[in-house]
């Protein structure tokens, strides 16, 4: 059972990343993060939104969905798009591989994302979207 959660959901437009990045930080305040650990969900936020709005969906017009919610404290995050999912999940999460070289991409979103959060699981099915699972533990 969960203390507190919420759900928002969005235009897969570029512009919605920062909103995207804010409004998890401000649930997320409740634990009383220290600034460091604010930043770190931050960006790995920022890291999952933005695969879900260039890869996903190519830009092509979507909904990205994120829940977030809280037990005890730890803070689960999940981010996800009903884009076109990812064929090779393993390959996508090895650090430099993108599959958009075209757009100068550093193919490093999911080792930021790893990074920067406890636990980071990816489930993804081609044609029907991608689901990212972060956790946190805020001691």
């Amino acid at each position: 059972m969960y203390e507190n959660k919420m759900k928002i959901q969005f235009l897969s437009k570029s512009q919605n990343e920062s909103f995207a990045r804010v409004s998890v930080a401000a649930f997320v305040s409740q634990l009383d993060p220290t600034i460091e650990q604010i930043t770190d969900v931050k960006t790995a936020v920022s890291e999952a939104v933005t695969n879900s709005i260039i890869h996903g969906y190519d830009e092509k017009e979507g909904l990205v969905t994120i829940e977030a919610m809280i037990k005890d404290k730890e803070v689960t995050i999940v981010i996800y798009d009903d884009g076109k999912g990812i064929e090779n999940i393993e390959l996508a999460m090895q650090p430099l591989y993108t599959s958009r070289p075209d757009l100068e991409r550093s193919g490093m979103g999911f080792t930021v994302m790893e990074t920067f959060m406890d636990k980071v699981e990816v489930q993804s099915q081609k044609e029907k979207g991608t689901k990212i699972i972060m956790k946190k533990v805020f001691e």
